[in-house]
This record gives structure tokens, sequence and C-alpha cells, in this order.
């Protein structure tokens, strides 16, 4: 269980932009009290969710089912929602991403400021989590790399290492077959690995694979 922290607070942005917010929480006094702080901001407009550049959504416990339910929001995309968690944090943090949460504060943390500074940094791009939460992020990637990625000899990207290798001595010029010469495969070896990653990534050809190689900065 992860319990609030009030770092993050210290590390908020203080630039202000016009941005349109709307508030979801169950409860009708957290609702008109998160909506009475961040209409205290002047760059901040309040609107339906469905209108929404950043929605604060108020949740008593963070876990899978609760942060999947807010998938069912009707916001526009890009999703970008501030998480106010009034107890603990049991959820995955993958699960956390594809909800579209850029944001967490404690529920104790939500004061008006740090509420409109977190509104405001989420629709500037940014993300911000606390440290416990950043902690569990950092343990779930090392899980994932030890656990899952490299038994089966790939990297986060989903790339193996040779996979990479390949499209980094493509990158640089060489023709397959100097490319086979340099990593002691055979020529039709060093195909079948290009045709792989084309193939699974839905990549047009070899040229597009180097690109996208290297625009995801994986070369």
């Amino acid at each position: 269980m992860l319990r609030p922290h009030s770092d993050v607070i210290r590390r908020l942005p203080t630039a202000l932009v016009s941005v349109s917010v709307a508030v979801d929480a169950a409860d009708p006094v957290t609702h008109a009290g998160l909506a009475a702080g961040l209409s205290r901001g002047p760059g901040v407009a309040l609107t339906t969710v469905m209108e929404a550049d950043v929605v604060v959504a108020a949740i008593q416990t963070a876990d899978n089912s609760t942060l999947e339910a807010l998938r069912r929001l009707p916001m526009p995309p890009p999703a970008r929602i501030v998480l106010v968690v009034s107890d603990g944090w049991y959820a995955d943090l993958t699960v956390a991403a594809q909800s579209g949460i850029r944001a967490v504060l404690w529920r104790a943390e939500a004061q008006p400021q740090s509420l409109i500074r977190a509104v405001l940094a989420v629709a500037a791009g940014e993300a911000l989590l606390p440290s416990a939460v950043q902690g569990e992020l950092l343990d779930q990637a090392d899980r994932l790399q030890r656990n899952v990625l490299v038994p089966k000899g790939l990297t986060p990207s989903g790339l193996s290492t040779r996979e990479i290798d390949v499209l980094r001595l493509v990158a640089q010029g060489l023709e397959l077959a100097e490319v086979a010469d340099t990593m002691c495969y055979s020529e039709r070896n060093i195909k079948k690995i290009l045709y792989g990653v084309i193939n699974r990534l839905g990549l047009r050809n070899r040229v597009h694979a180097v690109s996208y190689a290297i625009r995801n900065k994986l070369i």
C-alpha cells in the first residue's frame, strides 16, 4: 500500500494557461469541493467531461478495477486525468497509464493551489507522480525486465537485442551482406530478422523499420 507524499506538490509548475477542466466524483460533497477549488484558478475554466482538456477524478482507493472504470469517461482524446486518491494505491501502473492518468494527488494534499497547478501541468503534457508511486513504477519495470523480457531475449521496446543490432547496422548504411559478416550470421538470417521486425510492427519495408527505430530512440 502506498501512502501520501507531499514532495510532488513542491515540484508542480506555476505557469498559467487556459485549460478546460471537469470534475468526476461520486460523492457530491467532494465534487463540489474540488469544483470550488478549481474555480479559483485564473487559467482554469470548468466544463463538462465531454469537453474537458483535463478531468479531475476523485476516488477512495486506487485499484485496477477502479482505474479501468475511468476509461468509460466520455472525455475527448487524449485522455488526461488528475487522480485524487483518498486512501491507498493498489493498482498496476500500466492500467493507470492506459486509463489516461497523468498525475496523482493524495486527498490530504489536494488543496486548491496544488490542484490547479497539477491540472495546468498535465494540460502542458507533464506527468506528476508522488515518490512512492514512482518507486512502484520502477519496481514494476524491473520485474517486467527480469521475469518477462530477459528470458525471451527482449528489451523494453519489444525488440530483441539482435533485432536492434541489425537495425543499427542497416541505419549506418551497411548492405545486408555486410551486416551478416559483421554479426557472423548468414545473409538469409539477417533478412529473416528484418522481415520479422517489419511484419510484427506492421511496417512497410526496411527503410520504414529503420525510421521507426530512430524515431523511437531504439538506435
